[in-house]
């Protein structure tokens, strides 16, 4: 899942973090950022930072949209993740699937 807009010193991707109902089958204390990298098309994933009062409702989903940094453990460029959006439950998986299907389709390149 990366849409991507590339800047000089890093690109950017849709991070997603998954709670409640969509987190089920997590372990309770993985608090994950899950995206997947727009240069080798690699999925990864990192400790989420931010706390959950700190999103944002924005485009019909709950977002962080300060993001956060990462290097993709594939290819080791640094990534930028923004926005982090919050999916709680089945329907906002399958809404934010049809909302950026395809920009994924075009980031993997």
């Amino acid at each position: 899942m990366g849409l991507t807009i590339m800047s000089r010193s890093s690109s950017e991707t849709v991070g997603v973090r998954y709670t409640g109902w969509a987190a089920l089958n997590r372990d309770p204390l993985e608090d994950l950022v899950e995206y997947t990298c727009p240069h080798c098309g690699t999925r990864g994933a990192k400790a989420a930072r931010r706390a959950r009062s700190e999103y944002h409702f924005t485009d019909g989903f709950v977002q962080d949209v300060q993001g956060e940094m990462s290097a993709c453990r594939g290819c080791k460029r640094s990534l930028r993740i923004s926005p982090v959006v919050l999916l709680h439950d089945q329907d906002e998986q399958r809404r934010f699937n049809a909302v950026f299907s395809a920009d994924v389709e075009i980031s993997n390149n």
